[in-house]
Order: structure tokens, then sequence, then C-alpha cells
């Protein structure tokens, strides 16, 4: 099966658009992900219907990370400002935490967003 064309991006200026190249559709295109069935065409739908985007792409599963890493690599590392060697590590003891809170600052409320997801289901 061919590869459908390249979709016109409409923003133009994102990160979808920069990295997102003839070579690279035509590679990705027709992959599925194992988990939801999600593609790199639905992965990158809001970059190519909106013209306002920055980074212009989601993953629908965790399976999209990996099946479409020649894409989302490159878009995390340059949004984040990361070398493609970083690695991540998760250290939840709190007793680490250092900071430098004013009480004097006009700060009243903040809020955190905390996100888990559940093997085998697509992102929503």
């Amino acid at each position: 099966k061919m590869a459908e064309p390249l979709p016109d991006i409409k923003s133009k200026h994102s990160l979808v658009a920069k990295h997102v190249t003839g070579p690279v559709w035509e590679k990705l295109s027709r992959a599925v992900t194992a988990t939801s069935g999600f593609t790199l065409a639905k992965a990158i739908a809001c970059a190519v219907q909106f013209d306002n985007q920055h980074c212009g792409i989601y993953a629908g599963d965790w399976d999209s990370y990996k099946v479409f890493a020649d894409v989302f690599d490159p878009i995390i590392q340059e949004y984040h400002g990361i070398s493609p060697d970083a690695t991540h590590t998760s250290d939840m003891d709190v007793g680490k935490i250092k900071g430098n809170i004013d009480p004097s600052a006009p700060v009243h409320s903040t809020r955190i967003r905390v996100g888990r997801n559940i093997d085998g289901f697509g992102l929503s």
C-alpha cells in the first residue's frame, strides 16, 4: 500500500512542520500503534488543521512514542532543550526539594497537574 501524500501542515512554524518531512512521512504514515490503532496522521492532526500550533503533535497511546519515535524524539528534545542521550530520573523524595519561597510573594494559589495512564488503553 502506498502512503497518502504528506498533508498540508497549516502550522508552518510548528515543530511538526520542521520534523515531519517527506521522507519521514513516507516511512511512518502507514504505521499503526498496537494499543489503539493510532496513526501519524492522527498525531499531527492539530498542526494540519490549525495554523497556530507550536508543537502540533499528540500521542494517542504509549506506543506512539516508540512507533513514531523519528518524529516524537526530535520534537521532545527541541521543545525541552535536551540532548538525544538525555535520561529522566524520577525521585519522589520530598525531603530533597529545595526552594526559595518568599512569604511576601503575592501567590495565593497554584495548581499541579498529574496524569496517569493505564497500560493497554489509549490516551485521552
